[in-house]
């Protein structure tokens, strides 16, 4: 069951869950507020902790505001797209025989069936999108994992509209945006090293930023350019 409350002109959602520590988030694109909380916690005590956050919360807010961006694609001739950070041409070309994605130099082919929709050209580029982060994450993982003395059991790539990654410590798993893709190796190296860290430290405390001080000295940096680059055009819905 969710729960809002009121804090000043900023409404938040609120869900209680058998976890440890809350969690506070702002989401995309306009800056919504959900805190998950420990079943212990009484209501009036999460919005104190709210009410103490509210500073970080409008600053959040402000950055989800300024942030460009991406037009709707439409999978037609001349149109921008981008692979690991490089902007491409794309072509389509329609031909009887399996879909394809070919990149050379800064011009994408994209390879489709005779009357293929818009729907289907997005579903095609989407999947061959998910199969460059499936291919990088492994070696970066291996890389990682010794550095960091953690194993990741799984990884997962899929579409995700809030967030860049996620990971479940009890399970030792990871979930990583199929956008990344789009962004320099460097944006998913981080992601995936942040998502690592969470195995040694579930939390976004003193110790987890400590740890990527220690282990990525310049992750912030990392953070701050993934955070300018323009982000997926979406049709929101909750």
């Amino acid at each position: 069951m969710v729960t809002k409350i009121k804090l000043g002109e900023i409404e938040a959602e609120v869900t209680f869950k058998a976890i440890k520590n809350v969690h506070l988030s702002v989401h995309p694109p306009l800056g919504r507020v959900r805190i998950a909380a420990p079943t212990r916690m009484t209501l009036d005590t999460v919005r104190v902790f709210a009410i103490s956050k509210l500073g970080w919360i409008k600053r959040q807010q402000r950055k989800l505001a300024a942030q460009e961006r991406e037009t709707s694609r439409d999978y037609v001739d001349r149109e921008s797209h981008y692979v690991w950070g490089k902007r491409m041409l794309l072509t389509v070309v329609e031909k009887d025989q399996p879909p394809s994605v070919t990149v050379r130099v800064n011009k994408m082919t994209l390879s489709v069936r005779p009357g293929a929709d818009r729907g289907q050209r997005q579903e095609i580029l989407e999947r061959w999108y998910r199969e460059q982060v499936r291919s990088e994450v492994p070696k970066l993982i291996d890389r990682w994992e010794r550095h960091l003395g953690v194993k990741v059991e799984r990884f997962f790539v899929q579409r995700m509209k809030t967030r860049w990654g996620s990971c479940n410590p009890a399970t030792a798993s990871i979930r990583l945006n199929t956008d990344l893709a789009k962004k320099p190796i460097e944006c998913l190296e981080y992601i995936v090293v942040h998502e690592m860290m969470h195995l040694l430290e579930p939390t976004h405390n003193a110790r987890f930023i400590a740890l990527m001080d220690r282990y990525m000295p310049q992750w912030q940096e990392r953070r701050q350019r993934l955070s300018r680059l323009p982000v997926k055009h979406e049709d929101w819905e909750y």
